[in-house]
């Protein structure tokens, strides 16, 4: 619900109580993923506020009274624009209510957490972070894709795929070109076809083995690969819909078998 009107404060306070918000990672999707303390805060908070890519199966776990907001965005449609979410987390705090505020992954991995803590600290309302399994990870347990192995990649880089309000995506191309590094990509899918260009530009094969994870770790998962020079035209083709995590390296060769087998026949499978 998003009437703010129906918010119910607690009884009891002494006028100026100040609530509480919880930053929480809701992880990447599969509700066995969330933090013991995760799980927890959100179900004992008093309102939830929440991002799209919070999956229904993380909002099932909520008590049904649990009062709920969604401000969740989509590319290039902002239902709440991120100040008027940073005012929201403040205001309700200012109520006296307890507020669980739920980020898919991990609220300080592209999640703009921080933003929303600083906000919080500057209005002098309580805040904290919950941390959450990040879709890389996720992505990487469901389809058996280490993001580091010896041999084949001596790190793993996380970048986005994607500037606010659109900006240039003003890379370091140059650096994020190793083959060496596993790269992984969020909210790239619009962006994938720049990104695959710059990255053989700068002296990345070509032929480097890509995966598109799409809603990773949730039933809805589906899976893509290609190498780097076909990724973009070959997700655009298989009609792969946001969120989409891209992992681009040597590793990509590494997935597990059973995966791979699901992934051509169009079915996968978690437990």
């Amino acid at each position: 619900m998003n009437d703010l009107s129906q918010l119910r404060t607690p009884s009891g306070l002494p006028e100026g109580t100040l609530g509480r918000v919880h930053l929480i990672g809701a992880g990447p999707g599969d509700p066995d993923l969330l933090t013991l303390r995760a799980l927890r805060l959100m179900r004992a908070a008093d309102v939830v506020v929440y991002d799209r890519l919070v999956s229904p199966e993380i909002l099932a776990l909520l008590p049904g009274a649990m009062q709920r907001i969604d401000v969740g965005k989509l590319p290039q449609h902002h239902k709440v624009p991120q100040d008027e979410i940073n005012a929201l987390l403040v205001r309700l705090a200012r109520q006296g209510l307890t507020v669980a505020r739920l980020k898919g992954g991990d609220p300080l991995i592209f999640g703009r957490g921080s933003e929303e803590a600083a906000a919080c600290r500057d209005a002098g309302v309580p805040c904290d972070y919950t941390p959450g399994i990040t879709s890389a990870q996720g992505a990487a347990a469901s389809t058996g894709v280490p993001l580091t192995h010896r041999g084949l990649a001596t790190g793993v880089r996380y970048v986005t795929g994607h500037r606010a309000k659109d900006a240039a995506l003003d890379l370091d191309w140059h650096s994020l070109a190793s083959a060496e590094t596993t790269l992984v990509v969020y909210m790239g899918v619009a962006n994938m076809a720049e990104i695959a260009a710059q990255l053989m530009a700068h002296g990345m094969p070509a032929d480097l083995p890509v995966l598109a994870v799409a809603h990773a770790t949730t039933p809805r998962e589906t899976r893509l690969r290609a190498p780097l020079r076909d990724i973009a035209a070959d997700v655009t083709r298989a009609g792969m819909q946001a969120p989409v995590l891209f992992i681009i390296g040597h590793v990509v060769s590494l997935a597990d078998p059973a995966a791979l087998a699901a992934e051509a026949a169009g079915q996968v499978a978690h437990a």
